[in-house]
């Protein structure tokens, strides 16, 4: 068993308040949940209304499949309309 980890750094430019920071995390993490089928939280900068750091996890048998997985999800989440991906980084951790 294999486990990917990715944490993805986002700025939202056009958020103003933590409800509208939320209206995107919850856009983006709810999207990628379903169309990649991976674990995803909030897991920083928590109480700064225009940046979020999202965490994303998968499980797989091969360490291949699991980066694919999450170079689909950074590439997903670059695309994303109310967000700009400052960062990104992908860990992941064999033999489990």
């Amino acid at each position: 068993m294999v486990v990917g980890i990715c944490r993805l750094t986002l700025s939202i430019a056009d958020s103003y308040s933590l409800k509208d920071k939320r209206r995107v995390v919850k856009s983006l993490t709810e999207r990628l949940r379903h169309r990649f089928n991976v674990a995803v939280a909030e897991v920083d900068e928590h109480e700064v209304w225009n940046a979020a750091v999202i965490g994303v996890t998968c499980v797989s048998t091969s360490s291949t499949h699991a980066r694919d997985i999450l170079d689909h999800v950074i590439s997903f989440a670059d695309g994303h309309v109310d967000a700009e991906l400052v960062d990104s980084s992908v860990e992941i951790l064999p033999g489990f």
